[in-house]
């Protein structure tokens, strides 16, 4: 059976944004089946339209199934992997968070339902053995040790890229290697 993938982008963003084209050419190359939707009402994201526009896409998981995610396409993820009740292969989180800091004020609001909304880590945790965060010791959103702590409840393994504020890079060879290792 292929091995999916699907990469789900951030708040305000789309799949053409930072590395996110790239790790898909790289991944096809690779051999995956990788999708990579734009999720709905990107400016002001909602927890019950992402997670089930992204179950929706899913259908049914295995362990050929993963998931990468920038920024909210990581709570999106972990919201959705909370719910599943199957198994997965594994999830890498770009700039994964559960803390925001230094939002504008016109987002605070939208923030709030994602920051909130409590996730059940034990579940997200159960629908896979590979957790991978790879976050910046300088995001300008801020949480860097809360952030790392809420991920290490996962298990994650947890890779810092010094000065890489919001992981928006144009390539990102570690995301390959990690999605390339986790589903070895």
């Amino acid at each position: 059976m292929k091995k999916r993938v699907f990469i789900i982008h951030g708040w305000g963003g789309s799949p053409e944004g930072g590395c996110l084209p790239w790790l898909k050419s790289k991944l096809e190359k690779n051999n995956f089946e990788v999708i990579a939707p734009q999720m709905p009402n990107t400016e002001e994201p909602k927890i019950r339209e992402w997670v089930p526009h992204l179950s929706k896409l899913v259908g049914s998981v295995d362990e050929n199934t993963f998931f990468v995610g920038h920024s909210i396409g990581c709570q999106a993820i972990m919201r959705y992997l909370e719910k599943t009740g199957g198994k997965t292969g594994g999830a890498l989180y770009l700039a994964g968070w559960f803390v925001l800091e230094n939002l504008p004020e016109e987002e605070i609001e939208i923030a709030r339902e994602w920051t909130e909304t409590p996730i059940d880590l034990e579940k997200v945790k159960d629908a896979t053995k590979n957790h991978v965060l790879i976050i910046s010791d300088n995001d300008p959103f801020g949480g860097f040790e809360k952030n790392k702590e809420m991920f290490s409840r996962l298990g994650a393994k947890i890779i810092i890229l010094p000065g890489a504020e919001h992981i928006e890079d144009r390539q990102l060879p570690v995301a390959l290697e990690e999605i390339l290792r986790i589903a070895h």
